[in-house]
């Protein structure tokens, strides 16, 4: 419980910095946004929105005449209401490819319609805070439409793809020579943790943060913690069960580095396993099995709503289990009905009696 703790305060404490980093490039009156925002948003939400706001003011400076030779942190309340909604259209043109300078090194970014849409909501948000307490007698945000998002059908495994996945990692086939070195060190913990990710649907942020004590195996259950930093408790059945126990029996062996002890699943270097480090892993195994899907952790989340949701019909349950808020987001998972029915539509037109 005392390393739940520590995981939790430490990145309580990288994130509070992050926050107050990116502060810093912003205008003086973002704080009192940023203040304002504080109790309806999560600390993660809120750098986020500072990351899309520095954005905005730097492209400001420096591709508007208006605000040529100012400095994001120069600008005052009251240039907010210079800004036109012209502007605000040039700033979305703009972020369709853009530099962006990180370390001295220069490299090229883009946006699409998602991106371009979040960005905006940041604005939009940040407007809309300094509207309602009187600070501006307009809120221009609202004249610019939000990017339509048009819709990826979700990518997510077969259910003899999820069947050949786990066989491969149990086997090893069609991993390179230098993989198998490793392959039988890592074999147990990887095959334990794309069997939860596929029987439980939790997110990689969920699985990287899990620790050992957060199991109880009187009720076959788990603590995760979600967005938010809202606690719940999560089930699983027998398969998972029986990949946790083989995999624990060696996890116990594991000497690890100090503040790592209770961390559930440990890298080669003995320290708890990294978000990039479990992306690397799933896509590892995902590409033998279908090159084609760039399958990452989060399409094996959508794999488990995609099957829940055919094993029960029921969108609201699989919409609590995932953690969704909004049970819309979960509806997403009716693609894999209409994928069905369109194989189907496919098998049974028939051009040539045989």
């Amino acid at each position: 419980m005392q390393q739940i703790k520590s995981f939790n305060i430490n990145q309580s404490k990288l994130n509070i910095i992050k926050l107050r980093k990116v502060l810093r490039d912003l205008p003086p009156f973002c704080k009192e946004y940023f203040r304002g925002i504080e109790p309806n948003t999560s600390i993660l939400t809120r750098i986020n929105y500072g990351y899309d706001l520095r954005l905005f003011f730097r492209f400001l400076t420096k591709e508007v005449g208006e605000f040529n030779g100012k400095k994001p942190q120069d600008l005052k309340i009251d240039d907010l209401k210079i800004i036109e909604a012209v502007h605000l259209e040039m700033f979305l043109e703009y972020i369709s490819l853009y530099n962006k300078k990180k370390n001295g090194v220069s490299t090229e970014q883009t946006n699409h319609e998602s991106g371009k849409a979040r960005k905006l909501s940041s604005i939009r948000s940040c407007f809309s805070h300094f509207y309602k307490k009187g600070y501006l007698d307009r809120n221009v945000t609202e004249l610019v439409d939000i990017p339509r998002i048009h819709e990826k059908p979700i990518i997510r495994l077969d259910v003899d793809e999820v069947a050949r996945l786990l066989d491969t990692i149990e086997n090893g086939e069609g991993l390179t020579k230098t993989q198998k070195r490793y392959h039988k060190y890592t074999r147990q913990r990887d095959l334990t943790l794309i069997t939860l990710f596929l029987g439980t649907g939790i997110r990689i942020s969920e699985c990287v943060g899990l620790n050992i004590s957060d199991f109880d195996f009187n009720a076959n259950s788990f603590k995760v913690t979600r967005k938010g930093g809202n606690q719940v408790l999560l089930y699983f059945g027998e398969e998972i069960r029986q990949a946790l126990d083989d995999y624990l029996v060696e996890r116990k062996q594991m000497q690890t580095l100090p503040g790592h002890e209770d961390a559930l699943f440990i890298s080669m270097q003995n320290k708890r396993l990294s978000n990039r480090a479990i992306q690397n892993l799933v896509k590892k195994y995902s590409n033998i099995i279908s090159p084609l899907k760039n399958i990452s952790p989060h399409k094996l989340r959508s794999t488990y709503g995609t099957t829940l949701y055919q094993e029960t019909g029921d969108i609201y349950l699989v919409a609590d289990v995932l953690g969704h808020k909004d049970v819309n987001t979960t509806r997403k998972h009716y693609a894999a009905i209409s994928d069905d029915k369109r194989r189907m539509a496919a098998r049974v037109v028939k051009l040539r009696d045989d």
